[in-house]
């Protein structure tokens, strides 16, 4: 019997009811942002870290109460099987669906599949996120079945009545954008090209207060000894530098494209 004849005999011979199948395959997006205010003329900007989230319309778009509704959310949505989709395609469109925000590069970091995390049966959740500048979530409104899109403090997610096991999958978020800040230059997209120290370190401190980082004699000491951070100089060799942040000129700097791959500022 041939391998093709093998596997034929073996699918005749397959029993599905054998196993308990999902009542749904959904994706979820954990999109973070820094947001910079300026307090100061002559101050670095305060930064915030902040996540998107919308809010569940009572009604689905058939006008039936909807699972959860009233409820702040990641975006996101069933797969559509009909349609040949897998998750990540259904995060992008689900992402342009809810809340208008499309081209994002989405990366996935993990899989919901408790059998109680939905009250409508088993629904198993591929979840993804992406870290973004401000401006690319500047055309962002509320569509479909979200009646609101808004971004929050990390602070104040955590106060909010939070649909499904979204508390659960933001946290693990967090900590998988916490881990690619300090392990990757992925802390690139939130800074100008050329950067000054001080703006380096205050979008690393928007993760939480970590005394290396905190520490300016060992961070400014540190970090232009790092291989992938250079300074900034002009054709003839001068050393460019700032002062949009303070009367004193600050040396600027920029991330060259050496690849890392291991814990990068300490």
């Amino acid at each position: 019997m041939s391998q093709k004849q093998a596997e034929q005999e073996a699918l005749k011979n397959y029993d599905s009811t054998k196993y308990k199948t999902p009542d749904g395959y959904t994706a979820d997006i954990a999109i973070f942002t820094i947001i910079s205010e300026k307090i100061a003329a002559k101050a670095p900007p305060n930064m915030t870290l902040k996540i998107m989230l919308i809010k569940r319309a009572l009604k689905s778009s058939e006008g039936e109460a909807n699972i959860e509704g009233g409820k702040w959310a990641l975006p996101g949505g069933f797969v559509d099987a009909m349609q040949h989709e897998t998750a990540y395609i259904a995060a992008e469109r689900e992402l342009k669906e809810e809340t208008n925000v499309e081209g994002l590069f989405l990366k996935h970091f993990s899989t919901y599949d408790a059998i109680n995390r939905d009250p409508r049966g088993w629904m198993i959740s591929n979840a993804f996120y992406a870290i973004v500048p401000e401006d690319k979530l500047k055309q962002r409104r509320a569509e479909d079945d979200a009646m609101e899109v808004a971004l929050f403090d990390i602070d104040e997610v955590f106060k909010l009545k939070l649909a499904f096991d979204h508390e659960k999958i933001i946290k693990d978020a967090l900590a998988v954008m916490k881990r690619e800040m300090l392990q990757t230059t992925i802390v690139r997209n939130f800074l100008p090209k050329e950067f000054t120290l001080s703006e380096l370190q205050g979008v690393l401190l928007t993760l939480g207060e970590d005394s290396r980082i905190a520490n300016d004699s060992l961070f400014f000491t540190k970090i232009p000894k790092l291989a992938f951070v250079e300074k900034v100089v002009d054709e003839n060799g001068v050393y460019q530098k700032t002062n949009r942040h303070s009367y004193r000129p600050s040396q600027l700097y920029y991330f060259n494209d050496i690849n890392v791959d291991a814990s990068i500022y300490f």
